[in-house]
């Protein structure tokens, strides 16, 4: 996914940087946030768990290894890729054992170790081994040992994820401020989660979020979150959004907005072709798709200039797709008994944006070189949970709220008549000879805190995204949250907010990747 050159967080590394930007768009005066390096608010959970919801273990965090491949030979690239989605299956299933033994873990301390993270270990050293053989056949280097040293996996426990907090809206927030009104539960468990028939939630679809004796699941509507902890009352949150970067004599100041819909013919598949190309279900989760019609896991780049798209300018046939938002209201959708879908923890109603805006930007500093084709970019990091946040590139806010307050670790409580806006700020510096990497980071780049671009990296056009949810306001009730609101994710990553993640491919055809450089550089708004 991304490098994972960072120094292990605090938990749920909820100390994370702010440092974000302002930046007006045009078009009906919509300003929000334009992130000019991975950028997150800071918010220091309060930590009054009981000692039994701290012990309990909520999760499995094992090492990014995709994130450590930097330098993989074009000729074992598909192979590398194919043996990276089997480490995320090992993780997926050794999940979904822990998730189903609690029982069994409350009545032997070393189950864990012994029945669900030894054998991942042994799993996972093989995966490895098959990871520097495909590597070293066509000649590449590899550490070996280093590699060897990726295959344990730890567990994280409720305290550092936040999961099974009895605190019910009253966390500390941006640099330590304290939101007014929220009321602190003094970390009492909460032992009034409704039982799981089938790993389906009865009645209202919430799961206890403390743990009784350690048999409840970790919150949400299949067990693996979100928790109270995770959602925050936007209107008690201090503002958090910066000035925008100053804009000098060459700066590009053009618009260019290509408008693909919201999905609304309902394309969804559980593939990432850029991560794990060839494999079905290798994201182990859900995505909307706009723009080009036909991606899935065995895409190419011909295909992809050959098919059709929801684009009104037919030249754009760029792939935009993201995780689904779900609603967890006891409901659930087409893939209840799917993989990525319910099978994998990822159920409840899947929401449709009510608003999906696609706009190109310029840089404050330079102009801007055209995309080349079949550039592939990742922003934000789908593991942030056991990753921390060092590539989180989450935006959550509410509209009315979008130049004030931007959040990465927690979902927001907007107030009636506001809706909820996810928005994405894509990698806007290219190396200016690949169009992707072995780990999907390192030929894009942020600019820095004034814009420019560092390395010899080259401006391209910024892709930003923005996207409405119309959502009832979940509940904070003793602890616990109902009607909560989630991204789909690794059934790992307890549907933390942190862990949204944009994908983007581009294909352009007539053209427009130039003319789209052309109106940016030239300052105007096109479409």
């Amino acid at each position: 996914m991304g490098r994972n050159n960072r120094k292990r967080r605090t938990p749920l590394a909820t100390k994370a940087i702010a440092a974000s930007a302002a930046l007006a768009l045009g078009g009906g005066g919509l300003i929000w946030a334009n992130f000019y390096a991975s950028a997150h608010e800071s918010n220091n959970a309060g930590q009054n768990q009981t000692k039994a919801a701290a012990a309990t273990v909520a999760t499995i965090a094992c090492p990014d290894v995709g994130q450590k491949l930097t330098n993989v030979p074009a000729k074992a690239q598909q192979g590398v890729a194919t043996e990276l989605a089997n480490l995320d299956k090992q993780i997926t299933e050794a999940y979904a054992r822990l998730a189903s033994t609690r029982q069994a873990q409350t009545q032997d301390a070393s189950f864990v170790q012994n029945a669900i993270v030894g054998p991942l270990k042994e799993k996972r050293a093989a995966t490895l081994d098959r990871i520097r053989i495909d590597i070293q056949r066509v000649g590449g280097q590899v550490d070996a040992a280093g590699l060897q040293a990726l295959a344990a996996c730890t567990t994280m426990t409720t305290n550092q994820t936040t999961a099974g907090q009895g605190n019910n809206g009253g966390q500390q927030n941006n640099g330590g401020q304290q939101q007014n009104g929220g009321q602190n539960n003094g970390g009492q468990q909460n032992n009034g989660g409704q039982q799981q028939n089938g790993g389906q939630q009865q009645g209202n679809g919430q799961a206890g979020n403390g743990q009784a004796g350690g048999a409840q699941n970790i919150g949400g509507q299949a067990g693996n979150g979100p928790v109270a902890a995770d959602f925050v009352d936007i209107t008690k949150v201090q503002p958090n959004v910066a000035a925008k970067p100053a804009a000098n004599g060459n700066a590009s100041k053009g618009t260019f907005v290509t408008r693909c819909g919201v999905n609304a013919n309902k394309n969804h598949n559980t593939d990432n072709v850029i991560v794990a190309p060839g494999v079905t279900n290798g994201a182990h989760h859900l995505h909307d798709y706009v723009g080009n019609q036909k991606v899935n896991a065995f895409a190419t780049n011909d295909s992809l200039i050959k098919d059709q798209t929801s684009c009104q300018n037919q030249g754009d046939l760029s792939a935009y797709y993201w995780p689904v938002v779900r609603i967890q209201d006891g409901t659930q959708d087409f893939d209840q008994n799917a993989d990525g879908g319910g099978k994998e923890g990822n159920v409840g109603k899947i929401l449709t944006p009510v608003q999906a805006q696609i706009k190109y930007v310029g840089s404050p500093t330079s102009k801007v070189t055209a995309m080349p084709q079949f550039l592939r970019i990742i922003t934000g990091d789908a593991k942030t949970t056991t990753n921390g946040l060092a590539n989180a590139n989450a935006h959550w806010s509410c509209t009315g709220f979008e130049n004030k307050v931007q959040l990465t670790t927690q979902y927001p409580i907007c107030p009636q008549g506001s809706n909820v806006v996810r928005t994405f700020a894509f990698q806007s510096c290219w190396d200016g000879k690949n169009i992707d990497s072995a780990n999907h980071r390192t030929h894009v780049a942020f600019a820095d805190a004034n814009g420019n671009c560092q390395n010899g990296f080259k401006a391209i056009p910024q892709l930003t995204m923005r996207l409405v949810y119309k959502i009832n306001p979940p509940v904070l009730q003793n602890g616990q949250v109902k009607n909560a609101y989630a991204v789909d994710g690794f059934p790992d990553q307890l549907h933390k907010a942190a862990t949204d993640h944009d994908d983007f491919i581009a294909v352009f055809k007539n053209n427009l990747a130039n003319t789209i450089a052309n109106c940016i550089n030239q300052g105007r708004k096109c479409q």
